[in-house]
């Protein structure tokens, strides 16, 4: 029970997984994209009320405000990683 307490690790934690998280922000906005038409589908057939679509609205445009914050910083990294040519000589 101590080592839960404090945190003692054996090992060193992995390295952060390199993604695209310009193309993960684009699948999770074509997720909530989905999930807007079929909720509102079902809202307007009486099936279900129009909370579900207003929860996907919201994250799709959460997610569309986040789009151009991941593509700034997805140029950030790719102008500070080093070219694969190496230095010029």
């Amino acid at each position: 029970m101590p080592t839960l307490l404090r945190r003692e690790y054996t090992h060193a934690p992995p390295p952060p997984v390199d993604v695209d998280l310009v193309r993960v922000m684009l699948v999770g906005c074509a997720a909530w994209l989905l999930g807007l038409v079929v909720t509102t589908v079902l809202a307007a057939t009486g099936t279900t009320g129009w909370e579900p679509a207003q929860v996907c609205g919201a994250g799709l445009a959460l997610g569309l405000v986040g789009l151009p914050l991941a593509r700034r910083k997805q140029a950030d990294v790719t102008a500070a990683a080093p070219h694969a040519d190496g230095p010029a000589a």
